[in-house]
């Protein structure tokens, strides 16, 4: 779906027209991928209850600083991952792979 070698650049999110072994295309219409925010939403909460966790088990107080210094750098981290992640996810709810295009039975 993404181009090689472009998961930490700034370019992330490129993402290629269609899919080089079976020709679907990425975007089938505009803002397809407004839905792929709640699956990066859903990630987010794993990681903020993740966070929480850990800290509460190598920190005697936890503080709200500290809670959020440390969602925000974890997040910040796996922001590509989490991007691209969330929109491979959503696609493949909606559309399902069939193998290569030469090896699709046309209908």
């Amino acid at each position: 779906m993404f181009p090689e070698g472009t998961l930490y650049t700034t370019n992330f999110a490129t993402m290629h027209k269609s899919c080089p072994c079976c020709g679907q295309v990425f975007e089938p219409e505009v803002g397809y991928y407004y839905g792929a925010m709640y699956v990066s939403f859903a990630f987010n909460v794993a990681i903020f209850l993740v966070s929480l966790f850990i800290l509460y088990q190598f920190v005697e107080e936890v503080t709200m600083a500290m809670m959020i210094g440390v969602v925000a750098v974890t997040v910040i981290g796996f922001l590509p991952v989490i991007f691209r992640l969330s929109r491979a996810i959503w696609i493949s709810i909606f559309v399902r792979y069939e193998g290569p295009g030469s090896q699709i039975p046309k209908k």
